[in-house]
């Protein structure tokens, strides 16, 4: 088996701004790259006015999570990496 294939995972915090809070952004980290997802917490207002955001544990092949960050960024979106950052 390739390092290519090999599943790790990653936990960030993600800031949703309150354009994003109808989208399905989660989903399309699913769907469209292929990753496994547990909300480790989330906090997401009903009014639609503030931002939320989510604990995220991201599972995958290295690659899988490297794209799913990249379409995070390309939505301008906070993106916090637990590893670099240490506990929040």
């Amino acid at each position: 088996m390739s390092d290519k294939n090999v599943l790790t995972s990653q936990r960030i915090r993600m800031r949703i701004t309150k354009e994003y809070h109808q989208e399905p952004v989660i989903s399309r980290l699913v769907s469209d790259y292929g990753l496994t997802i547990n909300i480790k917490a989330a906090f997401l207002g009903q009014d639609a006015i503030s931002d939320g955001w989510f604990d995220l544990d991201l599972q995958g092949t290295e690659t899988q999570i490297q794209n799913g960050l990249n379409y995070l960024q390309e939505l301008n979106l906070e993106v916090w990496d637990e590893n670099r950052i240490g506990n929040w």
